[in-house]
């Protein structure tokens, strides 16, 4: 395999193109579970049919852990949004539209959102009475069984030359509630600084939805605790604020 063409380096890991190829290239902090539970969560949304890179391997790349799939041409949303400034809203109902649908399909053998969400709640360091009541929330959320990514933004979306949109980076997919997944999204675009952006985002998904903001911003703390645990350290007090249930209501 040829690691000399750089398309992507986030911490930890390395991504290569190569031909129709991509080598996602783990460094050894990585867990080998998670690495292998990566390439599964990926497998399995395969089989929903939705548009996302098929895998074609997992392997050791001189003692490193690499995870080999298809190359989708294109750029992100991200690269559109940033480029195109005058069709933000354009691409805005694109991405709203791209999740919707994806929330449709259902990938029965993936973990159960609610579950991961309790296991990061009892990871975090919120003090005793925070958990107990964000556990009681979480509790009392209705079960779901929509497809769920788990870190849908825009630079996770690659758009082909043709117009066709794939999602990629399926490590944090579940099964589960789609107002959690729209939480993490909304959380995702505040953490940027894109607050205009964020609300933006989260009036028209709830517009095309029947969701009610409401309903999204009772996942709200959860999804803030959830986030908090492998958090960038600038990011923890303004997660943790938004995870005091008592006092964001």
């Amino acid at each position: 395999m040829d690691l000399t063409h750089v398309i992507a380096q986030r911490p930890s890991k390395k991504i290569y193109v190569d031909g129709d190829k991509v080598i996602k290239l783990f460094d050894n902090n990585f867990a080998k579970s998670d690495i292998l539970n990566e390439a599964l969560n990926q497998a399995r949304v395969e089989d929903t049919g939705i548009n996302a890179p098929h895998i074609h391997e997992v392997t050791k790349i001189d003692g490193q852990w690499a995870i080999v799939m298809d190359y989708i041409p294109g750029k992100t949303l991200a690269q559109l949004m940033e480029e195109n400034p005058g069709k933000i809203n354009e691409y805005l109902e694109q991405f709203v539209a791209l999740q919707r649908y994806m929330h449709a399909f259902r990938a029965p053998n993936l973990n159960k959102l609610k579950d991961k969400m309790s296991r990061k709640i009892d990871e975090t360091t919120l003090d005793s009475t925070i958990k107990y009541e964000l556990h009681t929330r979480l509790e009392g959320m209705p079960v779901k069984r929509k497809l769920c990514h788990g870190d849908f933004n825009p630079s996770n979306i690659i758009v082909r030359p043709d117009g066709v949109m794939f999602i990629i980076d399926w490590s944090h997919a579940t099964q589960g509630n789609a107002g959690a997944d729209v939480a993490r999204t909304y959380l995702l675009f505040v953490l940027e600084g894109k607050q205009e952006l964020a609300e933006s985002y989260l009036r028209l998904f709830c517009k095309k939805s029947g969701m009610s903001r409401k309903y999204i911003n009772s996942w709200l703390p959860i999804v803030a605790a959830s986030q908090s645990v492998k958090g960038k350290k600038e990011e923890i007090e303004i997660l943790h604020k938004w995870a005091n249930v008592v006092e964001f209501n």
